[in-house]
């Protein structure tokens, strides 16, 4: 397994012993960024949304509707708790995983935890063509992003490693960055 790092092949374990988790509003780019990430690295990727949608057999919003969203916040506590058998992976958490301690304890024991953030405009424009977003439904516009993101903000910095901003920067650079930034984290301890 090696990924190209500046042009160089650098096996991903060489670089990262451990997982790399994603966290932040719905549409900072964690899933994009995953895939990107993951295939650079030839890490595996995790979507934990989608693994979700795939084990219950429905949308997050038909899940929403149908169990409500502490059924959904349980399914991702207990996901997480699955996912620290993993290694090397980069693992896109979702929006809301924050919201409990014991998940942003599950995140840091095997892994270094993103918070990919950026502009409550960037969020709407990134999402606001998605049905989707239970939590946004009936609720699309900037206003009601920026109050949700800043009632959610301490968490994510709270449980983040590092804090990358995605505004205005494309995929590469924001991997380079987040990939920069673990190195010099690894380099300080």
């Amino acid at each position: 397994m090696s990924g190209n790092v500046n042009n160089k092949k650098v096996p991903c374990e060489a670089l990262f012993s451990y997982n790399i988790m994603l966290i932040g509003f719905m549409g900072s780019g964690k899933s994009a960024v995953a895939e990107y990430l993951g295939e650079m690295l030839a890490m595996e990727q995790v979507e934990m949304d989608a693994l979700i949608v795939e084990k219950e057999g429905m949308s997050i919003a038909e899940i929403f509707e149908k169990h409500g969203e502490a059924y959904f916040r349980d399914s991702e506590s207990d996901l997480l708790i699955e996912l620290q058998k993993k290694q090397h992976a980069v693992i896109s958490c979702g929006g809301g995983a924050v919201l409990r301690d014991e998940n942003v304890r599950s995140m840091k024991e095997k892994g270094r935890v993103v918070y990919l953030t950026a502009a409550p405009e960037t969020i709407y424009n990134r999402v606001k063509d998605s049905t989707q977003r239970p939590i946004l439904n009936n609720n699309m516009n900037v206003d009601f992003i920026s109050t949700l993101m800043e009632n959610r903000r301490e968490r994510y910095e709270m449980a983040a490693d590092i804090i990358i901003h995605t505004d205005n920067k494309s995929i590469e650079e924001i991997c380079e960055e987040l990939i920069g930034t673990l190195n010099a984290m690894e380099v300080k301890q």
